[in-house]
């Protein structure tokens, strides 16, 4: 990293994703104050083409000593300090796949470039005040966005709707600290402070970071996602529910009990929250070993999951196997799934019966009421649209909104705020205690650093090490 924050030398990298035969185009990003010479090396553009700022020019990648073409290609030239970087800028615009690229590739790296580290692209431009560390941070947030809402929420941060707030915020403290040292220095010429003012004033702060501080869940949510697990004993059709709420074929369906031997995995978006569905083998005791590994993985993913879908047969009702199984996750978030009730439509009786079971299975269990109860027809289609709302419901009494946010804090983030709200309370603390004006600043001091912290204007090497190191090497 001390490389990185010296900020010298020519990089490269690839900058698009390397996928074998698929692709039309790969980019190959190359940047600092060789980044010209080394693209009139390698491109050759026919006829007279203009090489300047920020335009394309069409033309052939060659090897510089046996002038064999490599690729037929495009050439951008961004000159600084019009770049992403803020330095000079090429990006060679090749055909995809795998061979070109990592062919021009090694061109660049041969002729005066060297291979750039993880995020060494957006260190760049933030080193150079292209962006914030909030903008830094929401590029990659954008990049691994798995729904709209966790893309548009990424975008804001990189608008800067994020970095502004903790500004004013940083502003507003540097503005009391700069009056209490005043008074320090001179005490003799100034009226004295007023400290019921200078409170109240740290209570406002400190109101706005909790608020900031409440979009953390949210963040939460939206870059990671919901592991929601289906679980059940055999053939009550979770693999049917995954299938149709799915709309794919990604668990086989039988009648045989036992079907599923391991986890089956989908991605869907509820409401804007990316949802991770896990099909599990149906829990049971078993003699076949296959069988009893897939058991012991349903266990696990069940244990690991936000979300645990207890899914029952309403033709069976509620048996003493979905008791067994209810009591392995009943301390998970739950919502108990009552599939197959098509099977009960032309049988009145049975309907009523099993109806009055499933209002007695929301009182099972001594430390839980299960407050959300789904009737599905999966192999109908029936009922996904009652589980999706149901599901909302409880991310929602979590106090997390999926939608209508245009902010949202990461661990990072949170735990700077938090040292910042720390530090205010304890200057109050300090003001009440009648303590000197000197014992004011030390923690109020710490309050304008963990703040600086959030954007970057108070960094440290660490800090960037754990924020780059997890951007891919062409960003």
């Amino acid at each position: 990293m001390s490389e990185l924050l010296a900020n010298t030398g020519t990089i490269a990298a690839i900058a698009t994703a390397v996928v074998p035969q698929q692709g039309s185009v790969g980019i190959v990003r190359v940047s600092g104050d060789h980044a010209i010479a080394i693209a009139q090396t390698l491109f050759s553009a026919p006829g007279k083409q203009v090489w300047s700022s920020h335009r394309i020019l069409y033309g052939y990648i060659r090897q510089p000593q046996t002038k064999q073409v490599v690729d037929e290609a495009l050439l951008l030239i961004m000159k600084a300090p019009r770049s992403f970087t803020r330095e000079d800028v090429v990006e060679f615009h090749c055909h995809g796949g795998i061979m070109a690229v990592q062919q021009v590739l090694q061109l660049c790296l041969e002729n005066g470039a060297r291979l750039a580290q993880p995020g060494e692209f957006t260190l760049r431009a933030f080193l150079n005040g292209r962006l914030d560390l909030t903008q830094a941070e929401s590029i990659a947030d954008l990049v691994g966005a798995k729904s709209p809402q966790a893309a548009q929420t990424a975008l804001a941060g990189l608008q800067g709707k994020l970095a502004h707030p903790i500004r004013q915020l940083r502003a507003q403290c540097l503005d009391i600290l700069a009056e209490i040292e005043a008074r320090i220095d001179f005490e003799e010429d100034l009226p004295p402070l007023d400290e019921q003012r200078i409170i109240s004033e740290i209570d406002q702060v400190t109101a706005e970071i909790t608020k900031l501080l409440a979009t953390k869940d949210q963040g939460e949510l939206l870059r990671t996602g919901l592991k929601v697990a289906i679980v059940g004993r055999p053939n009550v059709g979770k693999s049917s529910l995954l299938n149709a709420w799915s709309q794919s074929d990604r668990a086989i369906v039988t009648d045989l009990p036992g079907t599923t031997r391991d986890v089956v995995e989908s991605q869907l978006v509820v409401g804007g929250i990316p949802i991770q569905v896990l099909d599990t083998a149906g829990i049971r005791e078993t003699a076949d070993q296959v069988e009893k590994i897939g058991v012991e993985r349903s266990r696990r993913a069940a244990s690991a999951a936000d979300l645990v879908l207890l899914t029952i047969d309403a033709s069976a009702g509620w048996t003493e196997a979905d008791q067994e199984i209810y009591e392995q996750v009943k301390h998970r978030s739950l919502i108990l799934v009552i599939n197959k009730v098509d099977l009960l439509e032309n049988n009145q009786e049975l309907w009523n019966k099993r109806t009055a079971e499933t209002q007695r299975t929301q009182r099972i269990g001594d430390d839980q009421i299960i407050k959300q109860v789904v009737k599905t027809a999966a192999a109908k289609n029936q009922g996904i649209d009652g589980l999706e709302t149901a599901i909302l419901e409880i991310v929602q009494a979590g106090k997390v909104q999926a939608a209508d946010m245009d902010l949202a804090i990461n661990q990072r983030q949170a735990a700077a705020l938090t040292k910042a709200k720390i530090d205010l309370e304890q200057v109050q603390k300090t003001i009440i205690e009648q303590l000197p004006l000197d014992f004011w600043t030390i923690d109020l001091r710490g309050a304008i650093y963990a703040l600086g912290e959030i954007t970057g204007e108070e960094v440290t090497e660490s800090v960037l090490d754990r924020i780059f190191s997890r951007f891919c090497i062409g960003k």
